[in-house]
């Protein structure tokens, strides 16, 4: 065992080798994020709550950067149609942001094209 671990044998130079290919971490990939303008939406009266206060930022692949940053109004557009459509009592569950964030990301998607935005980050999710 000592010849081997030490190296004096073939195979304990290998087995560190991998064991350290093991512990390094991949390396994170290139990424640029998009801050959107905070959206307010206006919930009905019958909900209790006035308004959603939301403010997300757009997880992108940084050579389309400048594309998406083209089509912002459109992407706002999109979030804003979604989240008035949204019932003002789907707001008050406990995992309500996931199938949130689900949503909007695929219509973020389908606006700005397959392989552009990768995630969409929510800052900020105030009900009022």
């Amino acid at each position: 065992f000592m010849a081997v671990q030490m190296g004096l044998l073939a195979g304990g130079s290998d087995a560190e080798s991998a064991a350290e290919a093991e512990a390094t971490p991949p390396p994170i990939a290139p990424v640029a994020y998009l801050a959107l303008d905070p959206l307010i939406v206006t919930l009905p009266r019958s909900s209790g709550r006035q308004y959603l206060r939301f403010v997300v930022q757009l997880e992108v692949a940084p050579d389309y950067l400048a594309e998406v940053e083209a089509v912002k109004p459109r992407i706002i557009d999109v979030m804003n149609g979604y989240l008035r459509a949204v019932a003002p009592e789907d707001f008050e569950g406990q995992g309500v942001l996931e199938p949130l964030r689900a949503q909007l990301l695929r219509r973020i998607q389908v606006v700005t094209g397959e392989g552009r935005v990768r995630d969409l980050l929510v800052m900020e999710f105030l009900l009022n």
